[in-house]
């Protein structure tokens, strides 16, 4: 097949790599530049030379989901191993299983319901008062009651977003996470697993392609557009802006590595629902991999904060404030020609990998399709707001 025009790829994420790799297997030359030193986003892994342990950097990510596609194109660049996202959480001196479960209701009420009855128990427990929940605490008040509300969705979420649960809104809390069975499984998709050798080996193979060149420590400025027939940008949507109208809010987070001879707490990962407990969670790296077997153990304190102008950008925050800003740079992207504004970062919202590579996948369809019909790229596959 024949080279085709220049395509510019802003990020070696997830968005980035995927997009690059069905263009450049369309015979598309592709650029891929990231200002980081390494591939891969905030799903990088590194395997710490100490210990043996494969370590998530940025905090651990988790693959789940019903997409079929989706699944079959990443074990198409690595075996996924078995693993079962089972989540624990400390509560004022005793430890439960998330999500609130039925062994959680018995164990926290001191009770041996079974599911029927558990549930009738429950919605004695809700606040019946409120109809029509407007805010994350009235969400959960109506749901599962003031006590459970308390001991594990209050302190960490006030922790986690830095506000009161009243100021957030009942959105953020759409899927209560309550089973009435003894399932602990935090996930409840067809397909969940970890690959083998961690993200960013399979993402070194998603680039390996003779039209892809990627450069690293390389910062975007649009100027770096010109020469290319298209661009898509996978940093922040703000960014892009140069900040102009100010900067959309986030969420980071801050993590205290330590590490440990032997198991540190028999789980992968351990909430705090505690406000007096200044960190959200602890996570056990060796956990995510548990058909590997290591002497020594890396883990991590994971603190959030407001994300500064030198942090790395975890969560988006879409409270008010920041969709009247947002609602401003959409309106200049979308004036932009020869962008296409992809990922968390430059779509400003929360997506978890399996969305971010159907979106890609999507994405690059998309501009696939539009090229033949000789007609304009979208600016976004799904808009921002």
């Amino acid at each position: 097949m024949g080279v085709k025009e220049k395509i510019l790829i802003v990020g070696a994420g997830l968005s980035g790599a995927v997009i690059g790799r069905e263009l450049a297997q369309e015979g598309y030359k592709v650029e891929i530049i990231d200002s980081r030193s390494h591939i891969a986003g905030n799903c990088h892994t590194e395997r710490d030379e100490a210990t043996g342990v494969m370590v998530h950097i940025y905090g651990p990510h988790i693959f789940h989901t019903d997409d079929t596609e989706v699944w079959d194109y990443v074990n198409g660049f690595t075996t996924f191993m078995p693993y079962k996202n089972r989540v624990k959480t400390t509560s004022s001196g005793q430890v439960y299983s998330l999500p609130v479960n039925l062994h959680t209701i018995n164990q926290f009420f001191g009770k041996t319901f079974r599911p029927d009855e558990a549930r009738t128990f429950l919605e004695e427990q809700a606040d019946r008062t409120i109809t029509d929940p407007q805010t994350f605490e009235e969400q959960a008040l109506r749901f599962v009651g003031n006590d459970l509300y308390e001991a594990f969705f209050k302190g960490y979420t006030q922790k986690q977003w830095g506000c009161s649960p009243t100021a957030l809104p009942a959105s953020i809390l759409k899927r209560l996470p309550v089973r009435f069975n003894y399932d602990d499984n935090y996930f409840f998709h067809k397909y969940q697993g970890m690959p083998e050798n961690g993200y960013t080996d399979m993402i070194e193979r998603i680039l390996d392609h003779p039209n892809i060149k990627v450069t690293l420590d390389t910062v975007f400025n649009r100027d770096d557009a010109e020469g290319f027939a298209h661009v898509f940008y996978s940093g922040p949507l703000d960014g892009y802006f140069d900040y102009e109208l100010g900067r959309l809010g986030y969420r980071t987070l801050d993590f205290e590595r330590f590490t440990y001879d032997g198991d540190y707490q028999g789980c992968a990962v351990m909430n705090y629902g505690d406000v007096s407990v200044p960190y959200t969670r602890i996570t056990e790296h060796k956990h995510f991999s548990p058909w590997e077997e290591h002497a020594g153990s890396v883990c991590y304190r994971e603190f959030s904060r407001a994300c500064e102008p030198q942090d790395i950008p975890y969560y988006p925050i879409r409270l008010v404030e920041e969709k009247a800003q947002l609602t401003e740079y959409v309106a200049r992207a979308e004036q932009e020609s020869g962008v296409t504004f992809v990922g968390r970062l430059g779509t400003y919202r929360y997506l978890d990998m399996d969305v971010t590579i159907r979106e890609a996948l999507d994405t690059a369809r998309l501009y696939l399709a539009r090229k033949a019909e000789n007609a304009r790229m979208s600016t976004f596959l799904h808009a921002p707001l």
